[in-house]
């Protein structure tokens, strides 16, 4: 016994009666399944080899049975080692004697195994990252900086002389469509465009990010009484409001922040398409008019007329 105080919390001499006794167990279970293996063999009669089986398989039994008792008895008497973390005076909470009412210290340990599993994978993903990264120091900066290119403009901070030729040259695009820039407050702009005699839009730019749109009729008033362009009031027909609803949503889709007059461009060609709102019928069900309303949908690859419910 005085070896236990090699191993606090531990009795080694019962540690090493215990690893006898687990051979012992595996031995007597190896007997039981050999016992069964063999059957009834080598009795002349049927019923003495019955009696012969059943005596040797009720052996086999007890044995394992006495053998795992022993072995339980030993466990009992090893004793719990002791928890060895580097979690210094967190280790005083495992003295707790209301362990289960209180699991601060197995949480800890929990928590503690947990950071270093993170701990673990993060230092493998920062390996494979590293692999491919952009290999920039400050030596290679002075070099790259010379090829790099010049950053396009953002729309925040383009001239108002390129806005104006951009939407000169989208105005002579479309012989059908006229638009009428002016800037009330500012640099901002505002478009007046007018699609035939089928509808008019106002639409608020911010430089060449377009923020807002309306959708009115062509006989509809888009002017306030100061003679400004009215950017809050929706039109009085439901068919317009679908449209606006519409425009909307083709502004969140045609979305290119390095090619701006890209994307004005490409909602001009969209909105372009309404040129036959009441004309065109509806590509999927082939009526022109679908609960009062014609297709207000445009797709906006093939710019083909859908009803809105129809698009689906």
């Amino acid at each position: 016994m005085a070896d236990g105080a090699l191993s606090p919390g531990v009795n080694l001499e019962a540690f090493s009666q215990a690893i006898g006794a687990i051979q012992a167990l595996r031995s007597s279970v190896t007997r039981v399944f050999d016992c069964l293996k063999d059957g009834m063999r080598n009795k002349e009669t049927l019923e003495g080899r019955e009696k012969g089986f059943m005596a040797a398989f009720q052996e086999s039994l007890h044995s394992v049975s006495r053998d795992l008792g022993e072995l339980e008895r030993l466990s009992n008497l090893v004793g719990k080692p002791s928890e060895n973390h580097p979690l210094h005076n967190s280790g005083l909470l495992s003295l707790d004697p209301v362990q289960d009412k209180t699991p601060l210290y197995s949480q800890l340990l929990q928590a503690y195994k947990w950071s270093n599993k993170l701990q673990y994978h993060a230092g493998l993903a920062s390996g494979l990252l590293n692999q491919q990264s952009l290999k920039r120091s400050a030596n290679q900066m002075g070099v790259s900086a010379k090829r790099r290119p010049k950053a396009q403009p953002t729309t925040l901070v383009l001239p108002p002389q390129y806005v104006d030729d951009v939407i000169n040259r989208i105005d002579r695009m479309f012989p059908e469509m006229s638009i009428q820039l002016s800037r009330p407050n500012g640099t901002s702009a505002m478009l007046l465009v007018t699609l035939g005699k089928v509808l008019k839009v106002i639409v608020v730019m911010r430089s060449l990010f377009i923020d807002r749109t309306i959708v009115k009729g062509y006989n509809e008033n888009v002017y306030t009484e100061d003679g400004k362009l009215d950017i809050w009031s929706k039109s009085n027909y439901q068919v317009f409001q679908k449209v606006t609803d519409h425009a909307t949503t083709a502004l969140l889709h045609y979305q290119l922040p390095q090619m701006p007059d890209v994307v004005v461009r490409s909602f001009m060609t969209w909105l372009r398409s309404y040129i036959k709102l009441f004309q065109a019928p509806c590509q999927r069900c082939g009526k022109f008019l679908q609960d009062g309303l014609p297709p207000t949908w445009r797709d906006f690859r093939t710019l083909e007329a859908f009803h809105d419910t129809c698009r689906q």
